[in-house]
């Protein structure tokens, strides 16, 4: 970098020193608690290298770097995307933005990252991986140690990348919702008659010292107390370990199973482990992208964090954030932590007004003005308007900053007109952004339904009463759908967020549909807007990642010491010339050969045709089926129902390929 670029550099950085730390102090007024974020200032070509190492400096040598890369500069070549920020898991977090942005989309970056720093900091999917992890001092560990084998001259650099190709095509065969464990603290270890009886043949024992000291019944007895029983005992989810543990290399010379090689074993675990560490990341990814849109929008929109000269181009900024075409995870998170805000809100309001003398669950939508109660809950005009209301504001009145208001009176705060945010605590600030008043919510109120009236009311203690709706809506927590927002995002991941709040009511709302590929129109038609079909689409999305469950089944497959893996079907059937590339690699990962088993969607053409002229889609035929690789050819055979029954769908109609979905 020449000196003229660091200059550049570092006078950008300078003028963004102070908008930086006013978003902190913004985000904390509305309950943030992020980690500490170090923003760094790169070029063009810095942000698509970050972009490509997965938001860090330095990564281990390999060709999929150089691949990222160039697909990055020519997806922001030639369709005109544009990378606005990248920001790590960290602690303290680090968050780079790049140095030809408008001021208008650092201010923007820099707000969206103090919510991801946030939500980094207490989700509780992130701590499975450790306790505040310096994650770019361990990812720089792992290249260093990686670059040391490749510039091994006893080990071929090819030798390692291949290694690494192996690795990488199981790294989301892990078991996500088990906290991470080095694999020599792994729980999977055990012996298998397989296992013995090899290492006794390489032993090259006589047949007599085989027959009277290594007898069959000792064999079993060493191997597994368990009389006959599969190990592992029950289905093996994370591979990596597995293989780390069990695994051989299969060396061609001698065309046998072979110890892994000390830098084989240690490059494996290193992968394993970023793995685990980037894990949370794909398991959140709605609901931290929508966390940070959620919370920007708050910022730059609603406290006029963006400038009256920047606002048009902030607007553009979210434009193309939430405009992105297909499955937009910015958009469905967004909407869905608005959703979730909207009914904490509506059950407060509920919850009181249930409890108005002369009010109850049958009689509520005649009895209470919706209107009336909106008007009481806007909010106080000392918060609405802080600054034009200065001179009565009350230092003990829990929404207000005292000290703040201090500094205010003395003339130490410049611009309050722009910064009337810090004069409020997170109290007012609550009361400031309530979410039912505003415009775009307004009818949120009223579309309670008796069903929802009838089961607050049945779980509700009547231990206080009102004598009129005013007095009940005074005594509303204008805090609690921002407190259930923070349960939530300790707590959720993207499953069980999706599972939780994607409701009709949401589905409605939002305009949600699925789509499939009809074979009797042989295009793509809109199947259902019912909210059980749109949360089992998105479910199937985000559910291990959005790929197969595949898991070991048994190390000693027939009793030939083969892998038998077993793919989970769901509904949505293996591309099988992709499976059979995958057992490629794990054959040399196991060193012997591999198994999967399956169940294979089919179509009989007459039974097509026939239902095409019916006007009806066809049934399709399933089929269990097991495809074994032996380290030179494939071969496949046909499975019974039985021997499928322990992975076959239930209740699950997938007909398309996630990247069909919504």
């Amino acid at each position: 970098m020449s000196t003229d670029d660091r200059f550049h550099k570092q006078r950008i950085a300078r003028g963004l020193e102070t908008p930086a730390r006013e978003a902190n102090e913004l985000a904390r007024k509305l309950g943030l608690d992020p980690f500490e974020v170090n923003y760094w200032i790169v070029d063009y070509d810095e942000m698509n290298e970050l972009i490509a190492y997965g938001g860090f400096q330095r990564r281990y040598p390999h060709w999929r770097w150089g691949m990222n890369y160039d697909r990055q500069r020519k997806q922001r070549q030639f369709l005109g995307g544009k990378a606005f920020e990248i920001v790590n898991n960290d602690d303290p977090s680090n968050a780079f933005l790049q140095e030809s942005n408008s001021l208008a989309d650092q201010k923007a970056v820099i707000t969206h990252v103090e919510a991801h720093s946030d939500f980094f900091k207490h989700n509780e999917w992130f701590r499975m991986f450790g306790e505040s992890p310096n994650a770019a001092a361990m990812l720089e560990r792992h290249a260093e140690a990686i670059a040391e084998y490749m510039e091994n001259p006893d080990v071929s650099r090819e030798a390692v990348e291949e290694w690494i190709d192996h690795v990488l095509c199981l790294e989301d065969n892990i078991d996500q919702h088990r906290p991470f464990t080095a694999t020599r603290e792994w729980d999977g270890s055990s012996a298998t008659t397989a296992d013995l009886d090899e290492r006794l043949g390489e032993l090259d024992l006589s047949e007599e010292v085989r027959r009277e000291v290594f007898d069959e019944a000792w064999v079993d007895s060493m191997a597994d107390e368990r009389d006959g029983a599969r190990f592992p005992a029950d289905p093996e989810r994370d591979l990596l370990a597995f293989l780390a543990s069990h695994g051989m290399a299969y060396d061609e010379e001698s065309e046998k199973a072979v110890e892994f090689e000390e830098w084989q074993r240690e490059v494996l675990e290193l992968l394993r482990k970023e793995a685990y560490y980037f894990a949370p990341q794909k398991m959140t990814k709605v609901m931290n992208e929508g966390w940070a849109v959620y919370h920007e929008s708050r910022m730059m929109a609603d406290e006029n964090f963006a400038g009256d000269d920047e606002f048009v181009s902030y607007a553009d900024h979210m434009a193309q954030v939430l405009g992105s075409p297909g499955l937009n995870p910015y958009k469905l998170g967004f909407e869905l932590w608005q959703y979730v805000e909207n009914r904490r809100n509506r059950r407060e309001v509920i919850e009181h007004l249930l409890r108005v003398d002369g009010v109850t669950w049958r009689n509520f939508a005649e009895t209470v003005d919706f209107d009336l109660v909106l008007e009481h809950l806007e909010p106080d005009p000392i918060v609405a308007d802080p600054v034009g209301n200065l001179d009565s504001l009350d230092s003990s009145d829990p929404r207000i900053d005292a000290e703040a208001l201090e500094r205010a009176r003395n003339g130490a705060l410049s611009d309050l007109s722009r910064r009337a945010w810090k004069l409020l605590t997170y109290e007012g600030m609550a009361e400031r952004h309530y979410s039912l008043t505003k415009r775009s919510n307004r009818g949120f109120l009223k579309r309670v339904t008796q069903a929802e009236l009838e089961r607050i009311a049945r779980y509700l203690f009547d231990t206080e009463r009102y004598g009129s709706v005013e007095e009940a809506v005074t005594a509303v927590d204008r805090t609690a759908g921002w407190e259930r927002m923070f349960e939530i995002r300790e707590s959720h991941n993207d499953v069980t967020f999706l599972d939780a709040f994607l409701t009709d009511e949401f589905v409605e709302e939002n305009d949600y549909f699925t789509y499939e590929y009809s074979r009797m129109t042989e295009d793509f038609r809109v199947t259902s807007t019912a909210a059980a079909d749109v949360k089992k689409k998105l479910m199937l999305q985000f559910t291990n990642f959005g790929k197969p469950t595949v898991a070991i089944h048994d190390a000693n497959f027939r009793n030939r010491n083969e892998l038998l893996l077993a793919h989970h079907y769901n509904g949505v059937h293996l591309d099988v010339r992709e499976a059979k590339q995958t057992l490629e690699r794990v054959f040399e990962l196991w060193g012997r050969p591999v198994a999967l088993k399956t169940i294979r969607k089919e179509f009989d053409q007459h039974d097509v045709d026939v239902a095409r002229r019916r006007g009806r889609e066809p049934e399709p035929i399933e089929r269990g089926i097991l495809i074994r690789f032996d380290g030179e050819s494939f071969e496949e055979e046909e499975l019974s129902d039985a021997e499928v029954e322990e992975i076959a769908a239930t209740e699950v109609d997938y007909d398309t390929k996630p990247d069909e979905w919504l």
